[in-house]
């Protein structure tokens, strides 16, 4: 019988610890999964405490994910090398201006036979150009990375409200896998054999998403913004992106999804980002 594959969670923010949730519950009741989940947690100190320390005895996020338990099979690891050592499968949750440090500081404590999933949106721009968060992983870790994109909030998730996501893979057996690993009654996962296209279809939705919320009160400008996003969507159903098996995809409608929910939706960190900055009238780089 195969060892249990140890799962590393690499992040624990709002949705990295709401994700924890759903993992360590996982992990605990399936077989094939160790039963202890290690999550890199950058220390911080709160109230005098470490972070680390408060997940570890309280078992509870308070300052990202207050309100909600993690189950004690969830330790928090303050060493992201620690956390990673000998890990089969890594979830990757973090903002992605921080993914090209972390990797770097992972390369030689993951085997190259472990396997990734990345749910972060966005895609970067480094020396090279624009560039696909999973792209960064697969070169500088060299291990396959699915991706998860979809129109959850973290709080949702964490109350175990209805939500669907979408997880894109180059080898369709490990997007399976961490269908099994993440998926719950509440919380469904359809998988594609594509993960690039899945993974761009969340980057568009986020930049349709910030630029809707910088005119949130403008409804005939939002209304022309909406069109280009549209099209990019008509656009991907007439002419989709092909699969490595030569197969369309369903993400354009995972697309749609996102775009018609998410971006309606005030109270989102984007929204209020967006609307600090309107009502500031200060430079990006000025605003904390």
């Amino acid at each position: 019988m195969a060892s249990p594959l140890k799962v590393c969670i690499v992040g624990s923010g709002n949705w990295g610890s709401a994700i924890a949730r759903i993992i360590g519950n996982n992990a605990r009741s399936l077989q094939h999964f160790a039963t202890t989940v290690k999550m890199w947690v950058f220390e911080e100190n709160i109230n005098g405490r470490k972070l680390t320390d408060i997940i570890n005895t309280e078992h509870e996020n308070v300052k990202y994910l207050p309100g909600y338990k993690l189950p004690d099979n969830v330790v928090a690891v303050p060493s992201l090398r620690d956390a990673a050592e000998g890990a089969d499968l890594l979830v990757f949750v973090v903002p992605h201006q921080f993914i090209r440090k972390l990797c770097d500081e992972l390369v030689g404590c993951v085997p190259t036979k472990a396997r990734g999933i990345t749910l972060i949106k966005g895609i970067d721009e480094g020396p090279e150009g624009l560039k696909l968060i999973s792209d960064i992983i697969r070169e500088k870790m060299g291990i396959d990375v699915s991706v998860l994109m979809g129109a959850n909030i973290a709080n949702e998730v964490a109350a175990e409200k209805f939500c669907e996501t979408t997880i894109g893979s180059k080898i369709l057996e490990n997007g399976l896998l961490f269908k099994e690993l993440l998926q719950t009654p509440n919380f469904r996962i359809t998988v594609v054999d594509d993960a690039d296209t899945v993974e761009l279809c969340g980057a568009l939705k986020r930049s349709h998403e910030l630029t809707n919320d910088f005119v949130w009160k403008m409804r005939n400008v939002k209304a022309a913004l909406a069109l280009p996003t549209l099209l990019s969507i008509h656009y991907l159903q007439l002419e989709p992106i092909q699969s490595d098996t030569g197969q369309r995809i369903a993400s354009p409608l995972h697309l749609k999804k996102e775009f018609i929910y998410t971006c309606q939706i005030a109270g989102r960190k984007v929204y209020k980002a967006s609307y600090v900055l309107f009502i500031s009238n200060q430079p990006i780089p000025h605003l904390g």
